[in-house]
């Protein structure tokens, strides 16, 4: 068991039976919440997608929820003995990922690559405000905030250098309304 995490709720990759991932979802949010223990098991997502189908028959296409990852759980959980013995025991479940019976966390990358847990953004400028560049070569630098991406992860400031206006495309968070 991974002792260095005693305190830090991280992300665990849970394995079911085929077909029972929506079940120990739910068995386990029963025991969280019957238990009293949303401290340690924090969250349980089954990460899903909507695609498209089109049928057979030439009809018109309908949107159908597909799990990206079958027969997986991701669990946020503090693991210790008490939550590791909860999911592992719970109906459904066949293990935790991981090298023989040490449950393995997901690293941040990983939590961000699979889709797992979404960032939300909060942008607090709009197209036409001056913001500050707080970092990356341009910190410092003064501009207009000319588009800010659909996702909201990215803005693109025209700034003045040497003289001439120039468009740069930096994360959100790279940039604050002047002022602040």
């Amino acid at each position: 068991m991974n002792i260095a995490s005693e305190n830090t709720p991280l992300w665990y990759v849970v394995h079911t039976y085929s077909g029972y991932e929506n079940k120990v979802a739910t068995n386990l949010e029963k025991m969280v919440e019957n238990r009293g223990i949303s401290d340690l098991i924090q969250d349980i997502r089954i990460p899903t997608e909507i695609v498209s189908e089109i049928t057979p028959d030439g009809g018109a296409p309908k949107e159908v929820e597909r799990k990206l990852y079958p027969c997986y759980v991701f669990v946020k959980m503090i693991m210790n003995p008490e939550t590791w013995h909860i999911v592992r025991n719970t109906t459904g479940v066949t293990g935790f990922v991981g090298p023989g019976s040490a449950p393995t966390p997901l690293s941040p990358a990983e939590v961000e690559a699979m889709g797992v847990e979404v960032r939300v953004i909060e942008v607090n400028y709009a197209v036409g405000d001056s913001v500050k560049i707080c970092s990356g070569p341009l910190s410092g630098f003064i501009g207009i905030v000319e588009d800010i991406s659909a996702d909201m992860t990215k803005v693109t400031v025209s700034a003045s250098l040497f003289g001439r206006e120039t468009k740069v495309e930096l994360d959100t968070d790279q940039v604050e309304v002047v002022g602040q």
